[in-house]
């Protein structure tokens, strides 16, 4: 079973320390037909999914909380400026 890369977030533990978490998905669905997605941090530690943006680290059970995503906004446009 081979699994693909389809996503990377950051998420912080209580005492503040930042984690970088990659969201894989397995190439085999599970039985019910859905996808399986498992998170493991750039480290290759185990994370599990508790709800929505929490997350525990499998091995040390330590919680963590995902940072919010912030849109990339665009460069600002220098206006054109004709002679």
């Amino acid at each position: 079973m081979s699994a693909v890369l389809v996503g990377q977030f950051h998420a912080r533990d209580a005492e503040g320390r930042v984690y970088s978490v990659h969201e894989f998905q397995n190439s085999t669905p599970g039985v019910d037909g859905q996808p399986v997605v498992t998170y493991k941090l750039a480290i290759g530690d185990r994370v599990a999914r508790i709800s929505g943006n929490q997350f525990q680290l499998v091995q040390s059970g330590v919680e963590l909380i995902r940072e919010p995503e912030f849109p990339v906004t665009e460069a600002p446009v220098a206006p054109v400026v004709q002679a």
